[in-house]
């Protein structure tokens, strides 16, 4: 039978001896967490480096598909079909990035926002405002909150 009322009492050295223990596992959990947190911080850099990497990726075949796409003309018959195999490529490469949470930056607007944005060049137009954007160079990508490649434009200036 168990007694309810039974009173524990600790020496001076058995409390001592508690307190070290308990400050020595407090330590070890404190350093714990900090190489967890540094591993975690590891690897979501490697993984933004790698998602960056398969942006670049990304580009090259935009850039393809671009390219053809406004060729289309002096292509041989079968270019159809590269322009097609071309996009789904391209296609099957968003899904990959998709699935490790990257998103195309979906920037619509007239004016840079430069939260998103980033001028890369500036061109000389009379017939628009200044800073509205004509020509989206690369289209930026987003993981989470954080901006992996801000959507790189190039926006109008009046001659003066």
């Amino acid at each position: 039978m168990i007694k309810r009322n039974e009173n524990f009492r600790l020496s001076s050295e058995q409390r001592e001896h508690l307190l070290q223990e308990i400050s020595s596992l407090l330590k070890v959990k404190f350093r714990l967490k900090e190489t967890l947190r540094e591993q975690q911080q590891q690897t979501n850099a490697e993984s933004e480096e790698l998602c960056l990497e398969l942006i670049e990726l990304f580009d090259a075949l935009e850039f393809l598909h671009n390219y053809m796409s406004e060729n289309l003309e002096s292509l041989h018959p079968s270019g159809q079909h590269l322009l097609e195999s071309i996009a789904s490529i391209e296609n099957q490469l968003l899904n990959i990035l998709q699935k490790r949470e990257v998103q195309l930056i979906d920037f619509q607007d007239a004016q840079p926002d430069f939260r998103y944005c980033k001028v890369v060049d500036i061109e000389v137009r009379n017939d628009l405002e200044n800073q509205t954007i004509t020509k989206i160079i690369r289209r930026g990508f987003s993981i989470g909150d954080k901006i992996l490649r801000p959507v790189e434009v190039i926006v109008s200036k009046t001659e003066e």
